[in-house]
């Protein structure tokens, strides 16, 4: 009989040296391609995909953001194959998508995620996770909980992207904030900001969307009124949000803004000034707020998945994602 441990050696060395099916964007169209495993450089990961999900920043990708051409995906849960740390070897992993140099300054200041010459997964400069297999810095890794499902832990990247906010603006409970789109981001941030007792209106045009924050405590609103909220947060996904947003926002409140657009946008700033409004770009956050909130059972993400593909079906996964009114669609290995 052979022993477990070289089984399991011979498997991953099977995987090594076998191929993956990967997912590829260019002008506009989708495909899937059979290419070999990539190398592992010391310091990476080997991980083999078990779910991952398409984004609005995958679909703005495939309009021409970026002028991107290769594989994209970044929110995803995958397991580790081969790396130089033993503690993460076998596991369960979500991974942040920016990786850094650590030696700018931007690094040195712990600001890795604004490094000067970072590469984004599946954004800029490093194969994305819509792939059977890829790799990403170990740095980047977190061991997902055992009580967190593989579909939950395909949110993490998103839900800490809607726990970044609280990381750059001090909200005190009871705080009213404005929710401005009721997209998949929209949804999280909601359940983000009530799961930190604020008081949370979303505005958005989709009555099934509007149930699942409703559902979660939060209050739907109709017409945006004109300076009301001390903060409102922007997640259209439109060019014309951040109007909006400004001209509901209060004097000297905060407008945070999360839309990825590929369009330039318009923007009257004069009641930006007059207002002393101040604009807040948000992007990327820390993972371990997002993991907690999911094994606490502090947010509910399996609802706003609307339907899952292997990656062979990348094409009409791409085309539901893009259908007005669909949340979030997943990608199996």
């Amino acid at each position: 009989m052979v022993p477990a441990a070289a089984v399991s050696a011979i498997s991953v060395a099977a995987k090594i040296a076998g191929k993956s099916l990967t997912v590829f964007l260019d002008k506009g169209e989708v495909t899937v391609r059979e290419t070999v495993v990539p190398e592992r450089p010391s310091g990476f990961a080997l991980l083999e995909l078990v779910a991952a999900g398409i984004c609005n920043t995958d679909l703005e990708l495939q309009r021409g953001y970026y002028n991107f051409q290769g594989t994209p995906g970044h929110e995803f849960v995958a397991r580790v194959v081969v790396c130089d740390n033993p503690l993460l070897q076998g596991r369960r992993v979500v991974g942040e998508i920016n990786l850094a140099c650590g030696e700018c300054d931007f690094c040195r200041q712990s600001l890795g995620r604004h490094c000067r010459n970072r590469s984004v997964l599946g954004i800029l400069g490093h194969p994305g996770a819509f792939s059977q297999f890829f790799t990403l810095p170990e740095a980047n890794l977190r061991v997902v909980p055992d009580s967190v499902t593989d579909e939950e832990a395909v949110f993490v990247e998103p839900l800490a992207a809607a726990c970044e906010i609280l990381d750059q603006i001090p909200l005190a409970p009871g705080t009213k904030v404005a929710v401005l789109g009721d997209g998949k981001l929209g949804l999280l941030i909601t359940q983000v900001l009530l799961a930190h007792k604020l008081s949370v209106t979303l505005y958005g045009r989709h009555e099934s969307k509007l149930a699942l924050a409703r559902n979660a405590g939060a209050t739907i609103g109709s017409d945006p009124p004109s300076s009301a909220y001390s903060c409102v947060v922007e997640c259209t996904g439109s060019a014309h949000g951040l109007s909006s947003a400004i001209q509901m926002t209060r004097p000297r409140g905060t407008v945070v803004m999360k839309s990825t657009i590929h369009d330039k946008v318009a923007l009257d700033m004069a009641p930006v000034i007059v207002n002393e409004i101040s604009l807040v770009g948000s992007r990327c956050g820390r993972f371990e707020p997002a993991l907690a909130l999911l094994a606490n059972r502090q947010v509910q993400v399996k609802p706003m998945i609307a339907a899952e593909f292997p990656l062979s079906e990348a094409a009409q996964a791409f085309k539901l994602a893009a259908t007005r009114g669909v949340l979030k669609v997943l990608l199996r290995s």
